[in-house]
């Protein structure tokens, strides 16, 4: 309940009754492992903003490149997909660097993984991409090629990579 204090529920059900492709959005993000809550409205719009509270990347949506492009580019061990395609898909969008700081002022995330976000088009001209995660009480942002992704390696580990996830989401 913490997560979307001084929304009501009222108004979230009339919303997703009014806009039924919203709520298959949020049932593609549960069955691919994710844990979608509402966590308040976009001040701008004043839509309801629904994120994935997963307290780590779902399975669903890990070992995945930042983009197609990043994934056409690998020459081997090509992942399944990439986080912006499975966010296409699904109907919902990257978070950007300033709403996973806001994500992670209602819990602590991705301890052990880490997640993809938007990457803004100049970052991406020159080959990059960005992704958050929370370490040591602090959240940070790095850079890495879009065609990375860490596919053998399990998070926890201390000379383990990241798992990266997209995390999406949904107005």
């Amino acid at each position: 309940m913490g997560r979307h204090k001084g929304v009501a529920w009222a108004g979230v059900l009339a919303k997703l009754k009014a806009n039924p492709e919203k709520l298959w959005s949020i049932s593609e993000m549960e069955r691919t492992g994710g844990e979608p809550d509402v966590v308040g409205t976009d001040p701008e719009t004043g839509e309801y903003l629904y994120v994935d509270c997963s307290t780590e990347s779902p399975k669903g949506r890990r070992s995945i490149c930042y983009d197609k492009e990043g994934l056409e580019s690998r020459k081997e061990f090509k992942p399944g997909d990439n986080a912006i395609d499975m966010a296409v898909t699904m109907g919902v969008e990257l978070l950007s660097e300033g709403q996973y700081r806001d994500l992670q002022k209602l819990g602590e995330f991705d301890i052990k993984t880490s997640s993809w976000i938007h990457t803004p088009a100049a970052i991406r001209k020159l080959g990059g991409a960005l992704f958050c995660d929370r370490r040591y009480d602090t959240v940070f942002t790095y850079h890495n090629g879009a065609s990375s992704y860490y596919g053998v390696r399990r998070p926890g580990s201390p000379c383990a990579g990241r798992d990266q996830k997209a995390q999406a989401t949904s107005r």
